[in-house]
């Protein structure tokens, strides 16, 4: 260096890989997701149906979908998995491939379907502290058109929807989901998945996310739950309102920069459990419907949990049960 000090190169964070709990996870994943997907859906309950004609059980509809989903093949091809599932006693009954679709079409599945995600993550709550915050698109079937006077034709956008989650950074498990319209801002987002999370058991001690989700009112939030915000400043950053939590934040950040950036560095966790939703289970959405496309993404949330655990009994040896109250489970 021209001072005649000694440039240090940055330390390269690396993060070794299980090998031989991952193999024994690959082998039998499918497997066990059914036996844990069987152990949530028991806990869905349907109100009893006094008239008409008899409905499916919302429990073998779910199993089913989210089966159809985790194989990734059509309805139609996914049968023979289903009809297996019913023939070992998974499922009561195998429900058709179009009754599927036109359950997933229903409304009341959504509330169901983000229940079952955020219990499907609670076998972890002793295992995750530190959380990360985004979202991210999913490419839909159909598209908004409209008329341009100003060049006198036709034009048309291809419709998105976005998944907003809440993700333990050890084994990034999702804890929480919302499903929204691409053009659902992000910041309003981070208070509900947070609440969600800890709602849920999770002793949260770190929340990171990217500049899109500055404000005060969600560092204040962050702290008021025992948590320390790690979200960076944009150049143009400017406070209203109560900024004691803002201020707090921009003197660790000014202040510690390196160490800021080492907590802040457990964010690009949510960005690779995205990824792995879409490697695994597809980047777009098969349904036209709004809700089905809604429930379609909340299924493919639902069978990556499903696998994360998977993974976390051979790596963490835990032995996920559902539905305990928080106490018991701790």
């Amino acid at each position: 260096m021209p001072d005649g000090s000694v440039a240090t190169a940055e330390k390269s964070y690396t993060y070794p890989q299980n090998w031989p709990a991952y193999n024994r996870a690959q082998c039998e994943e499918k497997e066990r997701v059914q036996i844990l997907l069987k152990g949530l859906c028991d806990g869905v309950v349907q109100a009893p149906q006094k008239t008409g004609r008899p409905r499916l059980q919302f429990s073998d509809v779910i199993f089913g979908a989210t089966m159809k989903v985790y194989s990734t093949v059509s309805g139609r091809r996914a049968t023979t998995d289903i009809r297996e599932a019913a023939k070992s006693g998974m499922i009561e009954h195998a429900p058709s491939y179009n009754s599927l679709f036109r359950y997933v079409e229903r409304p009341e599945l959504l509330p169901i379907l983000t229940m079952l995600v955020e219990e499907s993550a609670t076998p972890l709550r002793a295992l995750e502290q530190k959380f990360a915050g985004d979202s991210t698109g999913f490419a839909t079937n159909t598209y908004n058109r409209w008329f341009d006077h100003k060049y006198g034709e036709e034009k048309k956008e291809q419709r998105w929807i976005k998944a907003h989650a809440m993700v333990g950074t050890l084994t990034n498990v999702i804890t929480a989901v919302k499903v929204t319209e691409s053009y659902e801002a992000d910041c309003p987002e981070l208070k509900g998945l947070l609440a969600t999370t800890v709602a849920n058991g999770f002793d949260v001690k770190e929340v990171s996310a990217d500049k899109a989700y500055l404000s005060n009112g969600n560092l204040a939030a962050i702290e008021a739950v025992g948590a320390v915000p790690y979200i960076p400043f944009k150049s143009n950053s400017n406070p209203t309102g109560n900024t004691e939590a803002w201020d707090r934040l921009y003197h660790h950040y000014s202040l510690n920069k390196r160490e800021f950036a080492r907590h802040y560095n457990q964010r690009s966790n949510v960005e690779s459990t995205f990824s792995s939703v879409k490697r695994k289970f597809g980047h777009s959405v098969r349904s036209k419907c709004i809700d089905a496309q809604y429930n379609e993404v909340l299924l493919k949330c639902l069978c990556y949990n499903l696998t994360t655990l998977v993974h976390s009994i051979h790596e963490f040896g835990i032995e996920p049960k559902f539905w305990m109250p928080q106490s018991e489970a701790a």
